[in-house]
């Protein structure tokens, strides 16, 4: 046995420990952690814009696979630390160092640990950072962490801010290519949070520049979320600085069934929201209740719920708190109790407001409301018949439904099929043992545009939920799913897409645990059959069909399946099924944000933003069927 002594203490000097433990400050190696490194020298920057001194930040995307971020700010201070180094130096090589300590140069930030530049610092192959201040150039460069280039001073200069200038390291990371699309939606959404500020992102890499300045800020957030959904009023904006949080609300209402709230602070994405959330919808609930009780709208004993208030309702809550508390590591939700009763009353005062001095928006907005109520009633009925007949948690299966032998949920794959014909092949193809098939007859119900009384009562969904397991939206226990892989296999053709689509849309609005939790896979039929004499290859896109002709050579017998069902069982197995070779495309949810918006244009009733979407992504379409 090894001896365990003193000798065995390790003490890792400066910024080792960031490079042995990395996923401790970024999370993670991989994507998100890999573009986590440059939204931590912008919030830096955006920490200059809300104390008032930066108007400008830029984000350049450089050929070598480095970033530069440029701000207009007072620049990083470059006088003598009382550590005997450059404050500079100190900010860029020590953890736990920065001006957000102290509330003199920061009131409030984002970045509350002081660790995000030299984090970058120590998880990058080089750092160069160039101070402009008092007309003056600094600079000062890295290498992994450590100082290579000690701090010059004296080149003139007429402008003020900083530069940071790095390159990722590929000893730490997997991949090291910035995303553009990936960074554009922070950036922009970054700009909607802090009217006035213009971020650019410019990639050198392909020529994309862009620049995102918003005036009306979270008030445009809201439009711009709205584009596609047909609006009941203008938006209403307001904003309110007190002792406990200087707060922004945004709200306006569509005659959509889903809700899209948003919340933030400091410029964080709470995720998981938090107390000025729950204020937030507190005061809502009551604005309206007393509204509809004062105009006679609804009868006295019924009671507008918070549900029916969120139903239709786009809204985005940013508040800025000196010294936010944060529930667990990942800052996404915010646990100050002070906060709550602040944006409670605030929200509740202008709100009622509003209500009061634009009638018809009043009138448009409680309309909306009470249909909700009725719509939340005649669902609770369509659920207590259906929790009578025991339809839900009925231990009886759909009738369609070819189940699998497997108990454990871990090794157990639900294929939802589209049409009889390919469910009955897929049925002959599978692996019984481990493989269940339900399938799916026609377009499911399009639940974006469907009150939840017409989703429950939609056979086909009350058969996936049945086989499914686990209940109906708010009562949905991801625990209980019968299947960790849920495969949508659908026909590669226009239909298939708008099917797999509508599916989609169900599991992101109603199931979305699944999703998070990484069950819900498309499966990726191919479009080709090629042979050759005894030889038989498959190709799942143009570029693959060209590459296999060539390696076979003259020739071939080519076959385009246009759909599931022209595949017999074995091909299906071989091609689409059989774990050893299938290709399976895992659903993720990397920004609701942008899936919110996204579902919106293309399931929605508004045509035009359709349009523009079509127009502008069919250049990217490789493969259409018409």
């Amino acid at each position: 046995m090894t001896e365990y002594t003193a000798k065995e203490i390790q003490v890792l000097e400066g910024l080792e420990g960031v490079r042995r433990r990395p996923g401790m400050y970024i999370g993670d190696t991989s994507k998100r952690g890999f573009h986590h490194l440059i939204y931590e020298i912008i919030d830096n920057s955006i920490d200059e814009a809300l104390a008032g001194h930066c108007s400008e930040i830029e984000l350049v995307l450089k050929v070598d696979g480095s970033a530069k971020i440029r701000d207009n700010g007072r620049g990083i201070p470059v006088d003598m630390h009382v550590s005997g180094k450059s404050a500079l130096e100190v900010v860029a090589s020590s953890l736990h160092a920065g001006g957000k300590f102290g509330k003199k140069a920061y009131a409030v930030s984002g970045g509350l640990h002081g660790v995000g530049m030299s984090v970058v610092n120590a998880l990058s192959e080089w750092m160069k950072i160039e101070v402009h201040r008092s007309g003056k150039i600094h600079s000062i460069g890295f290498s992994r962490g450590k100082l290579v280039q000690p701090i010059t001073s004296g080149q003139e200069s007429g402008w003020h801010g900083t530069v940071v200038h790095f390159k990722p390291d590929s000893e730490i990371f997997e991949k090291t290519e910035f995303d553009y699309d990936y960074l554009k939606e922070r950036l922009m959404e970054l700009a909607f949070l802090n009217k006035g500020l213009k971020i650019i992102i410019n990639d050198e890499r392909t020529g994309k520049k862009e620049a995102f300045f918003f005036e009306g800020g979270i008030r445009e957030f809201v439009e711009h979320l709205n584009k596609s959904r047909n609006k009941l009023h203008q938006s209403f904006y307001f904003e309110k600085k007190s002792d406990q949080a200087d707060l922004e609300v945004a709200i306006q209402y569509t005659d959509s069934y889903n809700s899209m709230i948003y919340s933030f602070v400091n410029n964080i994405k709470t995720i998981e929201g938090g107390t000025h959330l729950t204020g937030f919808r507190t005061a809502l609930t009551r604005v309206i209740n007393d509204y509809v009780k004062s105009g006679r709208i609804v009868k006295e004993e019924k009671k507008i719920t918070g549900d029916d208030v969120l139903e239709g309702l786009t809204a985005v809550v940013s508040v800025r708190v000196q010294e936010p508390q944060f529930e667990g590591q990942t800052k996404t939700k915010l646990g100050n109790s002070e906060v709550r009763g602040a944006v409670d009353s605030v929200v509740y005062e202008a709100f009622k407001t509003y209500l009061e001095e634009h009638p018809a928006d009043g009138k448009a907005i409680a309309g909306k409301i009470v249909n909700s109520m009725e719509a939340r009633e005649a669902a609770q009925k369509a659920k207590d018949l259906i929790r009578r007949k025991n339809v839900f948690e009925s231990s009886l299966l759909p009738g369609k439904l070819a189940d699998c032998s497997e108990q454990d949920p871990s090794k157990a794959e639900l294929y939802l099929v589209e049409g009889d014909s390919a469910g009955g092949s897929s049925k002959q193809a599978r692996d019984r043992r481990f493989q269940a098939i339900l399938p799916l007859r026609g377009k499911i119900l399009n639940v974006e545009k469907a009150p939840m009384h017409k989703v429950l009562t939609s056979e086909e969904i009350k058969n996936m939920v049945l086989s499914i397991g686990g209940g109906f939206k708010d009562e949905f226990d991801v625990s209980k799913v019968r299947y960790h892989k849920i495969v949508i296999m659908t026909d590669a053709d226009v239909d298939g897409s708008h099917i797999r689509t509508l599916i989609l849309t169900l599991f992101y609005r109603y199931f979305r645990k699944i999703i998070d939790n990484g069950y819900l896979y498309i499966a990726q039929p191919p479009l080709y059959r090629v042979a050759k004499g005894k030889s038989v290859e498959y190709a799942y896109n143009e570029a693959q069909l060209d590459e296999v002709v060539k390696r076979m050579g003259g020739s071939v017998n080519l076959q385009r399946y246009k759909g599931l069902g022209e595949m017999n069982p074995k091909q299906l197995w071989d091609t689409t099924m059989d774990p050893e070779t299938r290709t399976l495309q895992q659903v993720t949810v990397q920004d609701a944000i942008v899936a919110d918006e996204l579902f919106s244009i293309l399931m929605g009733d508004a045509v035009e933003p359709r349009r523009e979407f079509i127009e502008k992504n069919a250049v990217y379409v490789k493969n259409l069927d018409v």
